[in-house]
């Protein structure tokens, strides 16, 4: 028996014991010890029963959990494993260093010898079975449980079949109880831990013929556990009390024990520790499967039926558990799935493609009638006109939106890592190779994959490319086995590709496999009438983010922006309007002082209007003549637009055009 008591801090001169069962630790009312100390975790620690030791694990608290032994402190983390073997005069610490809850720790170790009658070694079932295979009836009842125990899949169900199945199999059991290895020792240790510390079994379900509750106060007895852990072998106990007369037996009123274990290879997943306590239940009619004994008294009879049950009852235990961790990770792949498309959507949401022109509806026309075929996509336009935002477009209006839409810039990565994270990779097929890779063509499989400045791509890479597009198929570096995608490729440049392809850069046949169907996104400059609608979106979102209400921007400020050229395009409209927001004060308009020099200079109206040098009159004549013939080219001569875009009324406009002779 363990038996802790709090030394220092909450809760002083509390006691806690257990034999086998869990110990939890921890400041949530749920625990067997709690400790309402602040800096102690709500689940903190437990000791649990690892069939030979007690073992203390720290349940990653947040504080910390810290073993004091012969003066000599060690704390329990990742370093060193968040388990280790507690033994007789240990202090444990829990919490912060500056005033921990100190825990005492008493063990009392009891004559732990159990003289087994017979044993069955797991490394050599042939005996069990040759005696099993000797009585027919005893044959077919273990044939028919075993198909009972194969026929489940959850490990919940898996457990209750395999109690079941022990108290068909032996009439004078009263008890069957499982433990199994902790999930976390199955899985290994973690990621660069040092630990070797030991297994530990938790009890996990207890049956009781009958349905009547379990009187014993312990699941499961040391010394019978110990000699089936260190022994690898099923073990029978005749006479319990006589053999084994430990406190946890005679404490249970066992009369007659059998130890099974539960095994994968050289792991020993658990043990079925199988009682007749006390002879507490009504000893059923009849003879027992392994013939005549003693009233409550199990025969080496049964001991080989469940030694062969067990054999079966392992594989199902080792799958099932293997399942349910499988289910564990696909339902939390599932909720990031769905939690990053989510995300993803929101995004797309908040990028709309914004724009009333005559340019930007032709662009939506033809993104319109594209995004339901299987055509390749290839955006052109200069940078920062929103190619990504199309291309995202094509992907969100179409049926593969619930798949997975994939930007990679080509020109982000040299060659070697552009092929490995496009294809992926295989384990071993270069230096740094440490595990195989999925490549971005697998992940967006039956999605849509965003090449951005495919113009970047080397010639030995693009013939790569080839192949997926025209075969579907994809080889990862270093495998001699090809894979087939249904991937949508939307491409992206701001090169001319015809004249990449003149110059030997790019590759013709890619370059017409590519062009199925060219979306050309106009430059801001070729789209001014949408610069107010623009900017106002990009002043909504960033006093959004920085909860700075503004009044807008001034009449002339408007003007200035709709006078620039905007190299940058709408990317460097965004930037010049977050520049503004930071300038203003809440409530204030923004003026043209605010804007960054080359926008408020306007140097690309006089050098478009080609102005000739004269008096101050015709070089402004000159000036306000181009201005009105480039809003009336914008808007395919439409007066109408053209006058409200500039700010005056139609008849205006007449008055102004006829002064210079146009019609």
């Amino acid at each position: 028996m363990i038996r802790l008591e709090v030394q220092k801090g909450d809760g002083v001169g509390r006691v806690v014991s257990t034999l086998s069962e869990p110990l939890r630790i921890g400041r949530a009312p749920g625990n067997d010890l709690v400790l309402e100390t602040p800096h102690v975790s709500s689940e903190h620690a437990r000791v649990v029963w690892s069939g030979d030791r007690y073992v203390l694990q720290d349940l990653k608290s947040t504080n910390g959990t810290v073993l004091v032994r012969g003066g000599v402190r060690t704390r329990i983390d990742d370093e060193v494993g968040r388990r280790v073997l507690l033994a007789s005069g240990d202090v444990v610490e829990l919490g912060s260093q500056d005033g921990p809850v100190a825990l005492a720790v008493t063990i009392d170790e009891e004559a732990d010898v159990a003289r087994a009658v017979a044993m069955r070694s797991i490394d050599d079932l042939g005996p069990a079975v040759d005696q099993i295979e000797r009585r027919p009836s005893a044959l077919r009842s273990v044939y028919e449980q075993t198909a009972k125990i194969g026929g489940a899949l959850e490990l919940d169900e898996v457990l209750r079949r395999v109690c079941d199945a022990v108290l068909a199999l032996v009439p004078k059991s009263t008890h069957v109880t499982i433990a199994l290895r902790d999930d976390d020792d199955v899985e290994g240790p973690a990621v660069g831990a040092k630990s070797t510390a030991p297994a530990t079994y938790i009890p996990v379900l207890t049956r009781v013929r009958g349905g009547q509750p379990s009187a014993a106060s312990i699941p499961i007895t040391r010394s019978v556990f110990k000699k089936v852990v260190d022994e690898r072998a099923a073990v029978l106990l005749a006479d319990a009390p006589a053999e084994a007369g430990t406190a946890s037996m005679l404490g249970a009123q066992i009369r007659s024990t059998l130890g099974i274990p539960l095994w994968k290879g050289a792991e020993i997943l658990g043990i079925v520790q199988v009682d007749n306590r006390g002879s507490l239940m009504p000893q059923p009619s009849g003879s027992t499967l392994a013939g005549a004994a003693p009233s409550g008294v199990f025969d080496e009879g049964d001991l080989d039926v469940l030694s062969v049950l067990a054999s079966t009852s392992s594989l199902a235990i080792a799958n099932a558990r293997l399942v349910h961790r499988l289910h564990i990770v696909d339902e939390r792949l599932r909720k990031e799935n769905v939690y990053l498309k989510g995300r993803e959507e929101k995004r797309a949401e908040g990028k709309e493609i914004i724009g009333s022109s005559r340019a930007m509806a032709e662009l939506k026309g033809k993104l319109d009638k594209v995004v339901n075929t299987r055509v390749t996509v290839l955006i052109e336009g200069e940078t920062g006109v929103g190619k990504e935002l199309i291309a995202s477009a094509v992907h969100w209006r179409s049926t593969r939106r619930d798949k997975l839409f994939v930007a990679q810039n080509c020109a982000a990565l040299p060659e070697n890592l552009l092929e490995s994270e496009l294809f992926g990779h295989k384990k071993g097929s270069f230096t740094g190779a440490t595990d195989d890779k999925r490549g971005l063509f697998e992940l967006a499989d039956g999605g849509t994959l965003f090449l951005d400045e495919l113009g970047e791509m080397s010639l030995g890479l693009q013939a790569k490319l080839l192949r997926a597009l025209q075969e579907g198929e994809i080889r990862p570096v270093g495998s001699t086995k090809a894979m087939h995608v249904n991937v949508r490729i939307v491409a992206a440049t701001n090169r001319n590709l015809e004249k990449e392809v003149a110059a030997k850069r790019f590759r013709e046949d890619l370059f017409y496999r590519l062009s199925v169907f060219n979306l050309r996104v106009p430059p801001l400059r070729e789209r001014r009438e949408d610069i107010p609608t623009l900017a106002g979106h990009f002043l909504q979102r960033y006093t959004g983010e920085m909860q700075k209400p503004v009044g807008g921007f001034s009449q002339q400020t408007m003007e200035l922006l709709q006078a620039y050229d905007w190299p940058g395009n709408v990317r460097e409209l965004e930037n010049e309007v977050q520049r503004l927001v930071i300038q203003l004060d809440p409530g204030g308009f923004a003026t043209p002082d605010m804007l960054s020099p080359r926008v408020r200079h306007v140097d690309g109206v006089v050098e478009r209007a080609q102005m000739k040098k004269g008096t101050l009159k015709e070089m402004m004549d000159q000036v306000e003549k181009f201005v009105l013939l480039e809003s009336l080219r914008e808007h395919g001569n439409n007066k109408t637009a053209a006058a409200r875009t500039l700010g005056i009324t139609r008849e205006g406009l007449h008055k102004k055009l006829r002064a210079f002779g146009i019609t």
